[in-house]
């Protein structure tokens, strides 16, 4: 039953570092990268559709973003969407192709960006927290249900205190990592 909670706080734990990572990747550097653009989506069908979905995303000398439609038709939807994101970025229709410039944020920018990746973090460790609180519920049901001994409880909480503790680790190893390709100029 211990090994049960244990593993079941570590998998979660797992899935809180993963989801941050995800989140991360759609931070702006000055590093172009396809998944910048994975919260766009455009009026598609007269439904919403995830960008990558109506068209396909490359990477072109580093700084720039290659948008080709699958759909020659949408490209006015398209380039409203980009329009209406937080990005900040100004969309180049050429043809059936638009461009994506990514300059390099500024000094200001970088900064508020550092904010927002250790806001992400701190959510990270607060769900962490969250998932140990959790399973020493658990465990604690487990000692009044006289499932487990005083011990086995003590040994429980103290295993998942460690778990806690590397997941908070890599949270913030996440986040200097962030950081660090943030302030990279």
């Amino acid at each position: 039953m211990l090994n049960e909670i244990k593993q079941d706080a570590q998998t979660r734990m797992a899935k809180s570092i993963d989801a941050l990572k995800h989140t991360l990747t759609s931070i702006r550097t000055g590093r172009a990268s396809p998944a910048l653009l994975d919260r766009i989506t455009v009026k598609a069908y007269g439904t919403d559709t995830p960008l990558n979905q109506v068209a396909s995303i490359s990477v072109s000398e580093g700084h720039s973003l290659v948008i080709t439609l699958f759909d020659k038709g949408m490209i006015k939807d398209v380039e409203k969407a980009i329009y209406a994101s937080d990005l900040g970025l100004t969309p180049n229709v050429a043809g059936t192709v638009i461009r994506l410039n990514l300059p390099p944020p500024t000094e200001e920018r970088r900064k508020e960006l550092g904010k927002q990746v250790q806001k992400e973090g701190e959510g990270a460790k607060i769900a962490i927290r969250n998932i140990r609180q959790d399973a020493n519920k658990a465990i604690a049901a487990l000692i009044k249900d006289k499932a487990i001994s005083e011990d086995d409880k003590k040994r429980g909480e103290d295993d998942i205190q460690k778990l806690t503790d590397k997941s908070i680790k890599d949270v913030d190893s996440v986040v200097a990592e962030k950081e660090k390709e943030l302030m990279a100029v």
